[in-house]
């Protein structure tokens, strides 16, 4: 299935005891059509405040549904802010996680003098200007492969910190400022990492050249701050073409 979510009212997407998840919602609303329990994988866990326009999830059922049924089915039983987009059949080789070459994110900033009620929970808000052109310089000695060290939360589980980062760009208009960027996968609040040091970069705060620097100390007590949450969108993963999937 391919999933569109609000992450602003869910504590991230993995199940957790006594508070709102995504997985739980969306497992609730998908054994029913199912008509029997059912545990769902993702392509990548979302935390708190952080959005989604097409996680791709995947289970395993013994019920036989059309995919129009999977996604009405879904739908009817999920709260406004989770919907299911499509529904489409795969054999089992696939796994939303492990089957994925490459995941795309966005991170948006809104640079104004005041706060913006109607973003505030899609936006990072930045009042002071933003140098785009300092940005997209700093951000492009993170293309490429690179030990990651100094953009991971220090309780990354991961067991490697080298990641490909097949592209970053910069994007403003109007005062929005979105940063895009695609790698064949990434570690924890990595984004997040990397859009706060370059918004330090844009408002002068730390010279272009810091990206660079941060990778050779692969360090992260250097990164600086994590950026919010809440301007941060999975915005799709790539898959082989024999899935066939109907991606967007």
């Amino acid at each position: 299935m391919g999933v569109e979510y609000d992450g602003s009212d869910f504590h991230g997407w993995q199940t957790q005891v006594g508070v709102r998840s995504v997985q739980s919602c969306l497992e609730a609303a998908v054994g029913r059509v199912a008509d029997h329990a059912i545990g769902l994988h993702c392509a990548g866990r979302t935390d708190a405040r952080v959005h989604a326009i097409e996680q791709v999830v995947h289970f395993d059922t013994t019920a036989s549904r059309s995919e129009r049924s999977w996604v009405l089915g879904a739908n009817v039983n999920l709260p406004p802010d989770v919907a299911v987009r499509w529904a489409h059949p795969v054999d089992e080789r696939f796994h939303a996680r492990f089957s994925a070459v490459a995941r795309h994110y966005r991170y948006q900033i809104m640079v104004r003098r005041t706060r913006s009620p109607l973003l505030r929970s899609r936006v990072a808000w930045v009042h002071a200007p933003l140098d785009a052109a300092h940005m997209q310089a700093a951000g492009s000695h993170l293309v490429g492969e690179h030990d990651f060290s100094s953009f991971r939360t220090v309780a990354c589980q991961a067991k490697s910190p080298v990641r490909r980062i097949h592209y970053l760009r910069i994007v403003e208009q109007d005062g929005l400022f979105t940063i895009h960027v695609g790698a064949n996968g990434f570690l924890h609040h990595m984004v997040r990492n990397i859009a706060g040091v370059l918004i330090a970069i844009g408002r002068g705060e730390a010279s272009v050249d810091w990206t660079q620097a941060l990778l050779h100390v692969r360090d992260r007590t250097r990164g600086g701050v994590t950026a919010p949450p809440q301007g941060l969108f999975l915005v799709k993963a790539d898959y082989p073409s024999e899935f066939a999937l109907p991606q967007s």
